[in-house]
C-alpha cells in the first residue's frame, strides 16, 4: 500500500500510472521487430507474423496467435500471399488482408473460417494500407489502393463495398489516414502534406483544424479516439493538436520538441473524463501530451505495440505487457499524498484500527461531522474496483466494509456487486487465462460477452464457475455454455460416435434449454452422420428433429418421428418433402408402409390434388374408394356428358368392387340423368309430370331416398304426392322402420290415415295401430275400424256424439259377440246429433 503511487506520473491536474499486467510468456528471439502484429481491444488474443529467419525462396512467415499474457493459442506457417495487415473482429475472430485485396479470416485457434474479396478495383491496383475498424454496424475495412484510391466495407458479416471519391491532386501515398464513424456512417479523413480531407460516400471535402501550429506543413500522423470522439494530428513540426473528431473544436495543442514521424499514436482518455491525452511512441521512446505544455516521458526497453482500449492504452513489448491510464478520480482521492477525501480518511481509519489505536475514532469522528461517510464507503468500494492488485482491492474492501459498520441505511448493492465483478475480474486476469480487463471495460462488455469469450476460448469450467458465481439464469448461463461444449466435442473424431453420444448425454442431463438438434446439426456437418442420429434420439421435440432429419436424408426416420408426435402440421411437411425428393412410384409405396401418414395425404388430396387421390386408389386398386371418387367428380361437373361418363365410371368400379347395391343406385342417378336430358328437350308438361312420378316410383323403389328427394326438391313435386308416392314405395317394399322415420320426419300433408291403411292392406295391423293415435279426430273411427278395434271406434264415435259414426259402428258389431259395445253405443245414440 505504501507504493501505490509510485508508479504515478502529473500531467496538467491529473496522474497517469503504468501497470505491469503481465511477463510475456512467449519466446521471441528478435523481439516485436519485422513483425505484423494486431492485438484485440478489451483484453483480447495477440496475433504476430513472423518473417522467416532464414533467407531463402521455400522459407515462409509464421502465424502466431497467443494469449495476452503470451501463452500460445496457435501457430502455422503461412503459405498464402502476401499479407499487409492484420485485424481482429469484434467476435475475436483474425482477418488478414492481402496484397491482392483478399480477406481471409481464421479463428482464435487458426482454423480457418472463409475468405472474401475486397473488390476488382483492389485486385487490380492492389493494396498500399489497410485498416481495421470497429463501428455500431459491426467489424469493417478499409483500404487504399495503388491508384490511391479509397475502398471501404463498414460490416463484413453484410459485405457492401464502397468506392470512396477521388482526393484532387493525390499522386502518391497519404501521409497518414484513419476511418471515423460520424453520424452512422463510416469516413474517411485523408492528409496529404498539410491538406486535410474527409471521404464520405458523395464527396471529398477539405478541412482544416481550427487553431492548427502555422509552422506546420505536413500532417504525418493521426489517430481516433477509442469513442470516434476526438481526433489528434501530429506534425512536421512536433506539435500535436488534439479536438474534436468533427474539427469543430480544438482542446490543445503540445509542443513535443520531436519532430521525427512517430510509430504509432494513440488517446488515453478515461470515459467521462475531462483530461484530453494522446500517448505517441518512437523507438524506445513514449511521451504523454496532455492539455497543458508539460509531457510524460517513457524510455522502452524493447520493441513496443500500442493498443487503444476504452480507459486507457496497452503497451505490448517481446518481455513485458503493461497498461498505461490516467488515474481513476476514486484512486487519486484516496492514494493521492496529503489527501483529505473521505475515502482516504476512512481508509486511515481503518488502519488505525487494525492496529488497535484510538486514532480511528479520531478519523471516523472527521467524517461523520462533515456527514460524508457514505461518501467515504463508496469512494473506496469504487477505487477498488480500479485497482488490479488483490491486495489492494482487500484493503479497500476491508475499509469500506469498517465504514459501513457505522451507517444503518447504506445500500448493500454496490459493496456486493463489487466483490462478485472483482472476483470474476481476478479470475480471468489469471495468466493462465489472460484477459486482462479493467472494470471499467468489463462493465462496457457485460458479462454475457465476457462468458462468449471464455467459451469461444474453450475455457468451459470458468465459464460454468462464472456462471454459478453470478447465479446467470440457467438457459443464459450454464446451459449456453454447455451446448458451445458439447458441439465443440463432436468435431473431435478421435472419439467414437457411441463415446461422444454418451459423454454428451451424461454432461448435459436434464440442463434447461439445450437442443440437442443444434448439437447434432455440428455432428451433421462435421460429417458425422451416425452421431447425429445419435444425438437426435436424446431430443425431446419431434420439431427439432424431423428437419435435420430430413437434411441428412433420412426420410424413413423422420415420417416415423412425426407419426410418432403426433403433430399433423409436421406429418404434412415431412409427406411434402418426400413427394418432392422421390419419384412418384417410391412416394405411395412409402406412404403404404405407413398409414397414418397415408391417410393424412388422403385427406390432403381431398381438397387440393383430386387427381393424385385418383392415382392413389389406382395404386392400391380400391375399387371402392375410386368409384366414390367418380360420384363425388359427376356432381362438379357441369357438362351433362361428362357427368354421364364420370357415373359409368363409378359403376365399373363399384362392380370390381362387388358392390351391387351402390352400382345399381349409380344407375339409377344415370337413368335420372338421362331422363332430365330427355325432359329438357322435349319441353311437354304433361309428359314431365308422369315422368316425375314414374322416376321417383323407381327411384324409392330402388331404395335412393336422397336421389328422390333431391328430384322432389329440383322439380317442386307437390308435397302430397311425393308422399303418397314414397308411403306406397316403402310399404310395398315393407320397409316399416324407413316408414316410421319417414312419419316422424315432419307432419304428413295427407294426414295419418293412409299410413294406416296401407299398413292394412298389407296385412301388419302392428304397424297400423303405431300412426292411429297421430290421426285426426274426424279419421279416428275410421282407424279403428281398419284395425278392427270397434271398442277404440266407439269410444271415438262416442266421444265426437256423431250419430253417422255411431250407426257405422253399430253395422260392425255382432250381437252375440260384441253385446257390451253395441248397448254402449245404444246409450249414448239418443244424445248424439246428426253431421
Amino acid at each position: 500500500m505504501a507504493f501505490v503511487t509510485a508508479n504515478w506520473n502529473p500531467l496538467g491536474e491529473a496522474f497517469y500510472r503504468k501497470i505491469e499486467l503481465y511477463e510475456m510468456g512467449w519466446n521471441l528471439r528478435d523481439g516485436l521487430r519485422d513483425c505484423l502484429i494486431a492485438a484485440a481491444p478489451y483484453g483480447g488474443p495477440i496475433a504476430l507474423l513472423r518473417e522467416p529467419q532464414r533467407r531463402s525462396p521455400s522459407a515462409r512467415p509464421q502465424l502466431e496467435i497467443y494469449s495476452a499474457s503470451g501463452s500460445s493459442l496457435a501457430a502455422f506457417v503461412w503459405k498464402s500471399g502476401v499479407v499487409k495487415h492484420l485485424g481482429w473482429t469484434v467476435c475475436d475472430d483474425l482477418l488478414c488482408i492481402q496484397e491482392d485485396g483478399t480477406v481471409l479470416i481464421y479463428d482464435l485457434f487458426g482454423s480457418f473460417k472463409r475468405h472474401f474479396s475486397m473488390g476488382n478495383d483492389v485486385v487490380q491496383n492492389q493494396v498500399v494500407e489497410a485498416k481495421v475498424f470497429h463501428s455500431p454496424y459491426g467489424t469493417g475495412i478499409a483500404i487504399i489502393t495503388g491508384a490511391f484510391r479509397v475502398t471501404l466495407a463498414t460490416n463484413i458479416e453484410d459485405l457492401k463495398l464502397r468506392r470512396l471519391p477521388e482526393v484532387p491532386g493525390l499522386q502518391e501515398a497519404p501521409s497518414c489516414w484513419a476511418v471515423l464513424t460520424q453520424d452512422r456512417q463510416s469516413k474517411v479523413l485523408l492528409a496529404y502534406g498539410a491538406d486535410l480531407f474527409i471521404l464520405d460516400n458523395t464527396a471529398c471535402t477539405a478541412v482544416t483544424p481550427p487553431g492548427l501550429s502555422p509552422q506546420a506543413t505536413s500532417i504525418v500522423s493521426m489517430a481516433v479516439s477509442f469513442s470516434y470522439k476526438y481526433l489528434a494530428l501530429f506534425t512536421d513540426s512536433g506539435h500535436v493538436w488534439m479536438g474534436s473528431s468533427n474539427l469543430k473544436d480544438k482542446l490543445s495543442e503540445v509542443e513535443t520538441k520531436v519532430r521525427t514521424t512517430p510509430k504509432q499514436m494513440t488517446w488515453c482518455r478515461r470515459p467521462k473524463s475531462e483530461q484530453p491525452s494522446v500517448v505517441i511512441m518512437w523507438d524506445r521512446h513514449l511521451l504523454v501530451a496532455g492539455k497543458c505544455r508539460d509531457t510524460i516521458q517513457y524510455h522502452l526497453d524493447d520493441d513496443s505495440v500500442l493498443v487503444p482500449e476504452l480507459d486507457g492504452v496497452r503497451i505490448i513489448s517481446s518481455t513485458h505487457h503493461e497498461l498505461l491510464q490516467e488515474v481513476p478520480a476514486a484512486c487519486e482521492a484516496i492514494f493521492k499524498i496529503a489527501s483529505m477525501a473521505p475515502g482516504a480518511l476512512l481508509l486511515e481509519a481503518h488502519k488505525e484500527y487494525e492496529k488497535q489505536s484510538q486514532k480511528a475514532d479520531e478519523y471516523l469522528r472527521e467524517i461523520k461531522e462533515q456527514s460524508l461517510l457514505g461518501e467515504a464507503v463508496r469512494q473506496c468500494v469504487e477505487a477498488a474496483g480500479h485497482e488490479h492488485e488483490p491486495e489492494t482491492q482487500k484493503t479497500l474492501l476491508r475499509a469500506a466494509s469498517f465504514g459501513k459498520c457505522f451507517l444503518s441505511n447504506f445500500p448493500p448493492e454496490q459493496f456486493v456487486s463489487m466483490c462478485r465483478d472483482l472476483r470474476v475480474l481476478n479470475g480471468v486476469r489469471d495468466y493462465t487465462v489472460g484477459i486482462p480487463l479493467t472494470h471499467t471495460q468489463f462493465r462496457q462488455m457485460t458479462v454475457q460477452v465476457l462468458i462468449d469469450r471464455l467459451v469461444y476460448r474453450k475455457l468451459y469450467p470458468l465459464a460454468i464457475e462464472i456462471c454459478r458465481y453470478l447465479k446467470i439464469p440457467e438457459y443464459q448461463g450454464v446451459s449456453r455454455v454447455l451446448k458451445h461444449w458439447a458441439c465443440c466435442k463432436v468435431q473431435q473424431k478421435e472419439e467414437g460416435d457411441e463415446v461422444v453420444a454418451r459423454a454428451v448425454s451424461i454432461k448435459l442431463g436434464e440442463a434447461a434449454g439445450i437442443s440437442y438438434s443444434e448439437i447434432a446439426t455440428k455432428a451433421y456437418e462435421c460429417g458425422r452422420t451416425e452421431l447425429a442420429i445419435k444425438l437426435l434420439e436424446f431430443e425431446p421435440r419431434s420439431g427439432e428433429q424431423v428437419p435435420l432429419l430430413l437434411k441428412m436424408k433420412r426420410s424413413q426416420l423422420a415420417l416415423s418421428k412425426a407419426i410418432e408426435s403426433g403433430d399433423t402440421d409436421l406429418v404434412y411437411t415431412v409427406v411434402t418433402y418426400l413427394k418432392n425428393e422421390m419419384n412418384r412410384g417410391d412416394f405411395f409405396m412409402t406412404l403404404r408402409n405407413q398409414p397414418v401418414a397415408l391417410s393424412l395425404y388422403r385427406q390432403f388430396c381431398k381438397h387440393q390434388e383430386q387427381n393424385t387421390l385418383k392415382d392413389l386408389f389406382n395404386q392400391d386398386d380400391d375399387h371402392q374408394e375410386l368409384g366414390n371418387f367418380y360420384v363425388k367428380a359427376s356432381y362438379k361437373e357441369k357438362r351433362l356428358e361428362a357427368r354421364l361418363s364420370l357415373l359409368q365410371s363409378a359403376v365399373d368400379e363399384y362392380s370390381k368392387a362387388k358392390n351391387e347395391f351402390a352400382a345399381k343406385a349409380t344407375e339409377e342417378e344415370m337413368r335420372l340423368l338421362r331422363f332430365q336430358r330427355r325432359l329438357e328437350e322435349e319441353k311437354d308438361e304433361h309428359l314431365m309430370g308422369m315422368s316425375l312420378q314414374d322416376s321417383l316410383q323407381i327411384l324409392l323403389r330402388s331404395g335412393l331416398h336422397k336421389q328422390a328427394e333431391q328430384l322432389y326438391k329440383d322439380f317442386r313435386v307437390p308435397d302430397k304426392r311425393y308422399w303418397w308416392l314414397k308411403l306406397t314405395a316403402l310399404a310395398d317394399k315393407e320397409d316399416w322402420d324407413e316408414l316410421e322415420k319417414f312419419a316422424k320426419s315432419k307432419k304428413s300433408p295427407i294426414g295419418y290415415l293412409p299410413f294406416v291403411d296401407v299398413c292394412v292392406k298389407r296385412h301388419n295391423k302392428y304397424e297400423a295401430k303405431k300412426y292411429v293415435s297421430k290421426v285426426t279426430p274426424e279419421q279416428k273411427v275410421k282407424a279403428h275400424l281398419a284395425i278392427g278395434d270397434l271398442e277404440g271406434a266407439a269410444d271415438a264415435a262416442i266421444e265426437r256424439r256423431n250419430e253417422g259414426e255411431i250407426s257405422t259402428v253399430l253395422s260392425r258389431c255382432s250381437t252375440t259377440t260384441d253385446r257390451a259395445v253395441v248397448e254402449r253405443l245404444n246409450r249414448a245414440r239418443p244424445g248424439a246429433t246428426k253431421k
